[in-house]
C-alpha cells in the first residue's frame, strides 16, 4: 500500500497550486494523509480526486476545514494505526506536543506537520513523522512531503524537492 503524507500546504497564500513533484505521486496513492494547514477546502477537494484523503485541521484552517475536519484522529490503515495532528500550541516543541496528543494511545505512527521541519526518527517503536512542507518550505533547503510503503511494515521516506 502506498501512502502519500503532506502537511501545511496553505493554498494560495504561499502557492498557486500542488507542485507537479507532489501530484506525481498522488497519481498512486492508495490513501493520502494531510497534518493540517490546507488554508481553504479547496486543497481537500483536490486531493480527493486522487483518493482516499484522511486528515486534521491546523492553525490557519478556515472554518469550512475545522467543521469537515478533527483536531487529531487515529486513521487505520494496512494493519497499521497512524495518529495525525497538527501539533500547534503553546509550551513545549511542536514534536513533543504531538507526541503528547497520543500518549496512552496505541499508535504505530505519529504524523504531525506546522513546524515545516522535516522529521523522521522513532520514539521506541513509534515512528515520529513530519513530512515538511511541498509549498512553503520557510528555513529548509528544499520543499518536502512523504511517501509510506505499507507492507508488513511501514517504511517512511521524505520526498525532498526544489
Amino acid at each position: 500500500m502506498k501512502m502519500v503524507v503532506v502537511s501545511d500546504t496553505h493554498l494560495p497564500k504561499r502557492k498557486k497550486g500542488l507542485p507537479e513533484r507532489l501530484l506525481d505521486e498522488l497519481k498512486a496513492a492508495e490513501l493520502i494523509i494531510h497534518a493540517g494547514d490546507w488554508q481553504t477546502l479547496d486543497v481537500y477537494h483536490q486531493l480527493r480526486t486522487y483518493g482516499r484523503v484522511e486528515g486534521v485541521y491546523g492553525n490557519v484552517d478556515d472554518k469550512e476545514i475545522i467543521a469537515l475536519l478533527p483536531s487529531k484522529k487515529i486513521v487505520e490503515a494496512g494493519g497499521f494505526r497512524f495518529g495525525i495532528t497538527h501539533g500547534h500550541g503553546k509550551g513545549k516543541t511542536t514534536e513533543k506536543r504531538a507526541i503528547e496528543a497520543f500518549k496512552g494511545e496505541e499508535v504505530d505512527c505519529i504524523i504531525f506537520g506546522h513546524s515545516h521541519i522535516p522529521v523522521k526518527r522513532y520514539e521506541g517503536d513509534i515512528l515520529i513523522f513530519n513530512p515538511g512542507s511541498p509549498t512553503d518550505k520557510r528555513k529548509q533547503k528544499m520543499f518536502s512531503f512523504g511517501v509510506f510503503t505499507i507492507s508488513d511494515r511501514i517504511t517512511a521516506e521524505h520526498i525532498f524537492f526544489k
